[in-house]
């Protein structure tokens, strides 16, 4: 990931991003930068607008799918059931591993 913060760094800065920019950067940030990743990075870099690929990432929206609603009553009362029921369960857990802090 500190590869591409370092592409993101130069290109903001107004620099070149090249494989001596990113070395530099890595190790201005105390990182031994491998020759390989710097080479793939920079050859995934070469067709890419970096401005375009932030703005396009910055304005995706996020889809978030809308809960379902219980067809029924009946359902629905079930539904409440069971998470009373979660509930009480994870009660008695915590109770349980109160009691073990004490013996153990």
């Amino acid at each position: 990931m500190e590869y591409v913060y370092a592409a993101l760094l130069l290109h903001s800065a107004g620099k070149e991003v090249n494989e001596d920019g990113i070395k530099s950067v890595l190790q201005a940030a105390g990182v031994e930068p491998e020759e390989a990743r710097v080479k793939a990075l920079v050859t995934a870099l070469e067709d890419v607008d970096i401005e375009e690929a932030i703005s396009t990432a910055a304005v995706a929206p996020v889809a978030t799918a809308p809960a379902a609603a219980p067809a029924t009553k009946e359902e629905a009362e079930e539904k409440e059931e069971e998470k009373e029921e979660e509930e009480e369960e994870k009660a008695e857990e915590e109770a349980i591993e109160g009691l073990g802090a004490l013996f153990g």
